[in-house]
This record gives structure tokens, sequence and C-alpha cells, in this order.
């Protein structure tokens, strides 16, 4: 008989604080909100000198690729228009990536 009213006393207590876990859950939740809005302004903080950053790496990328692409042209290979369209798409998104980012958070 004792353990029967120990078994039901523990599962009483753990209903009490499963409840009150879930009662209380809601006010916790509500600096969510505030949380998202903190980051957002954090992100726009941030983000010009990290754009001006993928700008000059887009820049360094491109003057590589650049130079692969005439040393193969010179070369005579054949993928240089492969090569060409490879580079070409990473500038156009290099470009345009940073541009969408910061209509985004604007």
């Amino acid at each position: 008989m004792k353990k029967s009213f120990l078994k039901s006393a523990t599962t009483k207590k753990a209903l009490t604080l499963a409840l009150v876990l879930i009662a209380t859950a809601p006010v916790f939740a509500q600096g969510g909100a505030t949380a998202i809005a903190n980051a957002a302004n954090d992100i726009k903080e941030y983000w010009d000198p990290i754009k001006l950053i993928l700008k000059a790496v887009g820049g360094l990328v491109g003057f590589i690729g650049g130079l692969r692409v005439y040393n193969k042209w010179t070369n005579g290979d054949q993928d240089v228009n492969k090569e060409i369209l490879g580079y070409g798409g990473a500038m156009i998104f290099l470009i345009v990536v940073p541009e969408f980012v910061t209509s985004f958070f604007a």
C-alpha cells in the first residue's frame, strides 16, 4: 500500500510540475519578437562592412578567374567557354547576393 501511495504522490508532483511549465512557457516566449528585432538590428549594423568585404573578395576572385581564363585562352584549351561561364556566373552571384540581402533587411 505504501508503494502505490509513493507512485501516486510522485505522479501528482510530476503532473503538477508539467502543468506549471506549460502555463509559464508563454511568458518566457514573449521575448522572442524582441530578440528577433535585436538580431535584425545587429545585422543591419554590421552589414555594410560585410558587404564591402564580400565585394572585395568578389573582385579578387574575378581577377584570378580572369587570369585563369586568359591563360587557358592563350594556351588554346578547348574548355575556355565553360571556364568563362563558370566565372561569369560566380561574379553575377557575388554582385547580386549582397544587394538582395540589403533589400531584405532594409
